[in-house]
């Protein structure tokens, strides 16, 4: 016989032979078993109709217990779900007849989150900064026109404006601010307001200078609440990443409440993350995977071997500055040498390298108050030290008298100076009514 040949023989009680390969093998013949066969052939289609009976029904409900829980997930998990929660409920809080001890719901976080970016993204800002820098070198002295990127976020329309908040290091000392809208068009804007302890400030922008098409484009921004903020929460970062425009990251928060010192000496108590902030990233927004601000990027740390450690100033802490900064009168034109208003100090500036030979605060050392003069009238006095004119953090005689052009004769300016007494420093601030320049220094 060859391999895999087939034989049968009828006489061997209705079963069948065959070979494959080198192993015989029988199998039931019901031809050759006569009607002891055609018994068994009925029986075994019998259960075989029986057989596809059941797996039909056990098809059926199968199918129908998939659909509904797949419907039922679908209900308490949305396509769009981005919010981790784990809650237990009790019975008498559930609608309906739906009563029980207790329930859990946990909610679904997905990994895609570009349609909360797709909705936020109208209200972010680019923002390049162009400022001039002087500088000394062997008795000579060279300005230098720079340009800086930042972010900004619009917070609101309001009096034909509309308004920006960033971070006050973004827009200081500015010759010119200009912001770059989501449809890519672009505007001047002037600032409203700056808080430089807080590094937070308000640019506007006039609606009049924007096209129809760029006002149907833009958004405002929804302001959350950072002191419900929880460990692990996963956050969006959004900004002007290197001035190269908006980018995106995502991640988690680090940590709350973080005292960081920045680079000025001062310090503050930020949002850390873990989501990449770098240069640029400065005035945007940290966001939750809902869509609320709860955070104004602000800085990383620069040093060797750090990674993964952004701040943020929490939004609830910053939304009362921003509401006052956004109240405050819009710095759009420099005064007129006629109108320039005059304040009556001999400045001298204290840098950084003077302050800690000599233990003064850097800014603005007052060497003279001159008499019948706005400054005396004030309160100022010789010794003290200006570091803040309106709000604006000054640091030096030049940004104080680049500020001072925007002010007028008999317009009330805030400032703050450093007195010493009782041996240390303190916080004094005054309200300076500015009087006209004499005639000899016009």
């Amino acid at each position: 016989m060859y391999e895999n040949e087939i034989y049968s023989n009828s006489e061997n009680g209705g079963y069948t032979s065959y070979q494959t390969g080198s192993a015989y093998n029988t199998i039931y013949n019901p031809v050759a078993a006569g009607d002891d066969g055609k018994k068994k052939k009925k029986g075994t289609f019998r259960k075989f109709v029986i057989s596809m009976g059941l797996g039909i029904t056990f098809g059926a409900f199968a199918g129908a217990g998939f659909y509904a829980v797949h419907l039922g997930a679908g209900r308490l998990l949305p396509a769009n779900q981005e919010v981790i929660s784990t809650e237990t409920s009790q019975g008498e809080n559930l609608p309906g007849d739906a009563k029980m001890d207790s329930i859990n719901y946990v909610t679904y976080v997905s990994d895609d989150i570009s349609n909360v970016v797709a909705s936020v993204m109208p209200a972010m800002v680019s923002i390049v900064n162009t400022s001039t820098r002087t500088t000394s070198f062997w008795g000579y002295t060279y300005q230098q026109s720079l340009p800086s990127a930042g972010s900004g976020i619009i917070v609101e329309e309001k009096d034909g404006e509309l308004l920006i908040v960033s971070n006050n290091h973004v827009v200081a000392n500015a010759d010119s601010l200009e912001v770059t809208f989501i449809d890519g068009t672009t505007a001047e804007a002037n600032i409203k307001g700056q808080d430089s302890e807080m590094d937070l400030a308000v640019i506007a922008v006039p609606l009049e200078s924007l096209s129809q098409e760029t006002r149907k484009a833009i958004t405002v921004a929804t302001l959350g609440d950072s002191d419900n903020l929880k460990l692990g929460q996963p956050v969006i970062a959004i900004g002007n990443a290197l001035g190269n425009g908006q980018s995106v990251t995502n991640g988690i928060v680090s940590a709350l409440d973080r005292e960081v010192t920045n680079e000025d000496g001062t310090t503050g108590s930020y949002i850390q993350t873990n989501a990449a902030i770098n240069g640029g990233n400065s005035g945007g927004a940290l966001l939750t995977i809902t869509g609320e601000v709860i955070g104004i990027n602000s800085g990383k740390i620069k040093a060797t071997g750090v990674e993964g450690m952004g701040y943020a100033i929490p939004i609830s802490s910053a939304s009362p500055i921003i509401a006052d900064l956004m109240e405050r009168q819009t710095r759009t034109e420099k005064a007129s040498e006629e109108e320039k208003g005059y304040m009556g100090i001999s400045p001298q500036t204290v840098d950084s390298a003077m302050a800690q030979q000599f233990g003064i605060p850097q800014g603005v050392y007052i060497a003279q108050v001159f008499e019948d003069t706005a400054a005396e009238a004030a309160g100022i006095k010789r010794r003290d030290v200006l570091v803040k004119l309106d709000g604006q953090k000054i640091s030096s005689s030049e940004e104080l008298m680049k500020a001072m052009e925007y002010y007028k004769s008999g317009e009330t300016v805030k400032v703050t100076v450093k007195r010493v007494e009782n041996g240390e420093y303190v916080d004094i601030e005054l309200e300076v009514t500015l009087g006209d320049w004499p005639e000899e220094n016009r």
